[in-house]
C-alpha cells in the first residue's frame, strides 16, 4: 500500500492534482489539460528529484494548509508565493524537508507543490490531471477538500536532498506583463487599426477567467471575412469572437472552434499568462518564430540545470 505523505487541513480556494496533461487525447476532442504554469510545475518536480511529468498540487490564490503525515521532501513554486512551515516563513523554489506533523501553509497567485515520489491520483486517459468539467482524474475528478489524504505515487530511493534551489534569474519574469505572441492564421482579418491595437494596447482579464480560458477586456477588434469552418486549437491561441472581444485559451480549452485566431501566445510566455488574475493588465508583444524559439530554449536551459544538479 502506498505511503500517505500529506493530509489536507484546509483546501484553499481551488487546489487540484495536475501533471502535464493528456496530449494524446486531443484527436478525441479531450483537452490536453494539466498544469497551467508548466514551468513552475516542472521546476517543483525537479527540485525534489521527480520526473517532470509527476503529479503536483496546483493551488490558486488562497493556497491550502497541509500536514505531513510522514517525513517527506517538498518544493513550492509559482508567482508571489508565500510559504510557511509551522507558522514560520520558508523559501519558495527550494527543496524543503518536512518531518511528520509539520504544517505547510501556502499563499500564491498560482502555485505548485511537489513531493518526492509524486502525488498519487486517479488516472484517466493516461494522466492524473484533474479535469473538472467531466469530473475525471486526480482526486476523483474534484478539487481537494479538508481531510483528504494524499498518497505517494512511488517511493523515490534516497537520499532525499533538501536545499536545491532555482534562483529568480532563472525563472520566468512574472512581473513582466507583456505576453510574446506570434501573429495567428487569421490576423489579416483584423483591420489596420485593430491589429495596431492588439499588439500594443492594454488588455485586462475580466472576471470570466478560469482554466479553460480568459475573456479579455480591452479594445474592440474589428474583423472581416466569411465565416470559418472549425479547426484545431491549442492553449495560447487568442480568438476574437463576433462582438470583437478577445479570448485567450488556456490549459483546459476546447480542442476545436470556428472563431478567428489572430495570435498565439508563445510557450515561454504561457507561465506568465497562467499567473494573471482578474483585473491584471498586460499587453501582447509581437515576436517572430526565431525569437519565440530562443525564449523557450532559455527556460528549458534553466530547467535542465536542475535536472543535472
Amino acid at each position: 500500500m502506498s505511503t500517505v505523505a500529506i493530509r489536507v487541513v484546509e483546501p484553499g480556494l481551488l487546489t487540484t492534482i495536475q501533471d502535464l496533461g493528456r496530449p494524446g487525447a486531443i484527436a478525441s476532442g479531450v483537452p490536453t489539460g494539466g498544469s497551467m504554469d508548466r514551468f513552475a510545475h516542472v521546476a517543483a518536480n525537479l527540485l525534489v528529484g521527480n520526473e517532470r511529468g509527476d503529479a503536483t498540487l496546483e493551488c490558486t490564490i488562497k493556497g491550502p494548509q497541509l500536514v505531513a503525515e510522514s517525513p517527506c521532501l517538498v518544493a513550492v513554486t509559482g508567482a508571489e508565493v508565500d510559504v510557511q512551515v509551522n507558522g514560520r516563513k520558508a523559501p519558495a523554489w527550494t527543496g524543503l524537508f518536512l518531518a511528520a506533523g509539520d504544517r505547510l501553509g501556502i499563499a500564491c497567485r498560482r502555485g505548485y507543490v511537489a513531493v518526492a515520489g509524486g502525488f498519487e491520483g486517479d488516472r484517466w486517459l493516461g494522466s492524473r490531471s484533474t479535469y473538472l468539467l467531466v469530473s475525471r482524474g486526480g482526486m476523483r475528478g474534484r478539487p481537494l477538500k479538508a481531510g483528504d489524504e494524499l498518497h505517494l505515487a512511488a517511493e523515490r530511493p534516497g537520499p532525499h536532498v533538501a536545499g536545491r534551489h532555482l534562483s529568480s534569474s532563472q525563472r520566468p519574469d512574472y512581473s513582466d506583463r507583456s505576453l510574446a505572441a506570434i501573429p495567428g492564421p487569421h490576423v489579416r482579418r483584423l483591420d489596420k487599426e485593430s491589429r495596431k491595437a492588439f499588439f500594443g494596447a492594454a488588455f485586462s482579464l475580466s472576471t470570466q477567467a478560469d482554466r479553460m480560458g480568459y475573456r479579455l477586456n480591452g479594445p474592440k477588434l474589428a474583423l472581416s471575412g466569411d465565416e470559418l469552418l472549425s479547426f484545431g486549437l491549442a492553449a495560447g491561441a487568442v480568438q476574437v469572437v463576433n462582438s470583437g472581444q478577445a479570448i485567450l485559451l488556456m490549459a483546459d480549452s476546447q480542442t476545436a472552434g470556428g472563431y478567428a485566431v489572430v495570435a498565439t501566445v508563445v510557450t515561454a510566455s504561457l507561465p506568465v499568462a497562467a499567473q494573471l488574475l482578474p483585473g491584471d493588465e498586460f499587453v501582447f508583444r509581437e515576436v517572430n518564430e526565431v525569437k519565440a524559439r530562443q525564449q523557450r530554449q532559455e527556460l528549458n536551459a534553466a530547467l535542465a540545470s536542475l535536472a543535472s544538479a
